[in-house]
Parts: structure tokens; sequence; C-alpha cells
């Protein structure tokens, strides 16, 4: 199937929010309580940053394990490096996640407002413009053969899907509503035209929705 766009382990709320409007460098996802989205991963054996030899084992963690798996890039919005909006005034901000991002491949973030490469750890961030299908062909080059992974945000999947480059998506849906905000969708049948959906519930009360192109 030569190399796939994929939306991995992506967070939605039961009534489709993703994110709320107002992100913040005290609120990342904008949302109160936005844990309860993503707090699944983080109670799995495989979780990166689990300092403890716990954790749960199945389904949840299967995911958890699998998100790095022949993946060689990674495409994100701006909005999910940071809470910058508009031209870059603080060239100090360098993402979310400290000295050792958790993503150890090339990162191509979409931005009207272009700045040089980051480098931390084995990660390279690039900031850069142009319509979908122009940065996944940059994507891929740089992923060497393996998959690129879409990672969001919400706005960002919604634009590679309106452009038909999404190959798979795993959307992790969690049994909390939030009312407004971010929506990956009102319905997740709203992609069943274009793909196959599974829907597979979990122990810990996420609904994990697989979709693959038809």
């Amino acid at each position: 199937m030569g190399q796939l766009l994929r939306v991995m382990n992506f967070n939605v709320s039961a009534d489709g929010v993703a994110a709320g409007e107002r992100q913040s460098l005290e609120n990342p996802f904008g949302l109160p309580g936005a844990e309860r989205l993503f707090g699944w991963a983080g109670a799995t054996a495989s979780w990166p940053l689990r300092t403890d030899a716990g954790g749960s084992r199945g389904l949840d963690d299967y995911f958890t394990r699998d998100f790095a798996r022949n993946i060689g890039a990674e495409i994100m919005g701006r909005n999910k490096f940071g809470p910058q909006r508009g031209p870059w005034t603080d060239h100090d901000w360098r993402g979310w996640w400290g000295e050792e991002p958790p993503f150890h491949t090339p990162v191509f973030v979409l931005t009207h407002h272009q700045r040089p490469s980051v480098t931390l750890s084995d990660t390279t961030f690039h900031f850069v413009g142009g319509d979908p299908a122009a940065v996944l062909a940059r994507a891929r080059e740089a992923a060497r053969g393996q998959d690129v992974r879409l990672g969001g945000g919400v706005t960002t999947v919604r634009q590679f899907l309106a452009a038909g480059l999404v190959d798979t998506l795993h959307v992790a849906v969690s049994p909390v509503r939030f009312g407004s905000g971010l929506r990956l969708w009102e319905s997740p049948g709203e992609l069943t035209d274009r793909y196959h959906l599974e829907v597979v519930p979990s122990p810990s009360g996420v609904t994990h929705h697989l979709f693959w192109r038809r």
C-alpha cells in the first residue's frame, strides 16, 4: 500500500470534541478536565512517561505501543505545537515537550508564519506552509519509506480528511461530553461513505474507532 498517512490515538469526547476554542499556556487543550480524554493511554503499561512497573495490558496498551511503529515523520498543526498565534514573537518556545520530545522523527508544523527549524534530541521541527498534499509529499520524503503520522489537532485532521489524504484513523472516544469545542465530527458515521469502520469497546470505558479506506 506504500506510505500511509495515519491518524493514531486521536482522542475525542462522546460528542466529538477534541479541543476547546481557547488554548493557552496554562490549558493546552482549552478544555476543563481534558485529561479525561487521554487518561486511558496514561494508565497503560506502555505509556512512555510511566515511572513504575504497573499499568494495564490488553487493548489500550496495544494502541499505546503501536503509536511509534513504522512511523518516519509526523505532521501537526501549529496549535498542537504551542499556544502562540500570528507572527512568532517568542523563538525560545520550542514546544510543550521539553528537551526530549516523544516523536523521534522529523515533524512538520503547519503555519502561515515560517521560522527556522528546531532540533531537540532526535526530533527536528520544520515550520512549513502550503496545501496538505504538498506538506504530505515533504513528510513522505523525510519518512524514508515509513508511514507518516497525522498528529492533529482537530482542524488539521479535518483539513487532511477533506483533501482525501488520510489512509487510516484510530480515534479513541471517551465517555465524557463537553458540549462545545472543536469537533472532529457530529457522528463517526460521517466518514463511513469513504472508510470502513470497526468499533471496539475497551474495559477502560473508551471505545476505539478504527477506520480504513474503502
